[in-house]
């Protein structure tokens, strides 16, 4: 027993070190992971599906899918998965960590690149590396049209005014009749410059609250 419980302590710290959690942190989200998974060794889309706190959310179906994209996995590759272990979870859930009071500018600066990363992987489907007008509209228009105040083709012409906006600004010669292919991370860095992103994006579902997850010795 002693031998397994020290190869399990070295499993969490190697996590910890991958991830910033500590190794209590860990503990406490593998928890809520079994408690998920029904105790099974991987979770489908279908057992993020069933959390209650993701039913009302408007981009509910981009949230789980994140959790299944490879590139948010910390691995060098791209596709989806059909089902994601503790570790891939674990992965996934690091991006949401927030700073802490000893983090350095250096390393905020890296949060917050890995965040807008994360969230430009969301809105790059097809892993093209670029979010094109199609990919635009359609979150555009389930975060309208699914609140009820306008309807499908108004957010579709809301998704294509924001876009051309976005076109003018990125390339701002632009001739009338040149084709914007679509927003590359390097032009979705410039959209959301000055945007405080390192403690504003955490997730809350399943008793988990990852803002007050801090990286480093848990202090209760």
């Amino acid at each position: 027993m002693g031998a397994s419980q020290t190869r399990s302590e070295r499993k969490h710290q190697d996590l910890a070190d991958r991830t910033g959690f500590s190794p209590e942190q860990i503990k406490n989200l593998h928890k809520r992971f079994q408690h998920l998974s029904g105790n099974e060794e991987t979770i489908s889309r279908e057992n993020l599906d069933s959390i209650p706190a993701l039913a009302n959310n408007p981009i509910r179906k981009q949230i789980i899918e994140a959790f299944f994209d490879k590139r948010n996995q910390r691995q060098d590759e791209v596709g989806s998965c059909e089902e994601i272990g503790f570790e891939q979870f674990l992965m996934v859930m690091s991006h949401f960590r927030p700073p802490t009071l000893k983090t350095t500018d250096e390393e905020k600066e890296a949060l917050r690149k890995e965040k807008l990363r994360f969230l430009f992987n969301m809105h790059d489907t097809d892993n093209d590396g670029t979010i094109t007008l199609d990919e635009y509209r359609k979150v555009v228009e389930e975060l309208l049209s699914k609140s009820g105040a306008i309807g499908q083709e108004a957010a579709k012409a809301i998704a294509d005014a924001a876009m051309l906006e976005v076109a003018s600004t990125n390339v701002p010669h632009m001739a009338p009749d040149d084709f914007y292919e679509g927003i590359t991370f390097e032009h979705f860095e410039q959209i959301l410059k000055g945007l405080e992103m390192e403690s504003r994006m955490h997730i809350r579902f399943l008793d988990v609250d990852t803002t007050t997850m801090r990286c480093g010795k848990s202090t209760s």
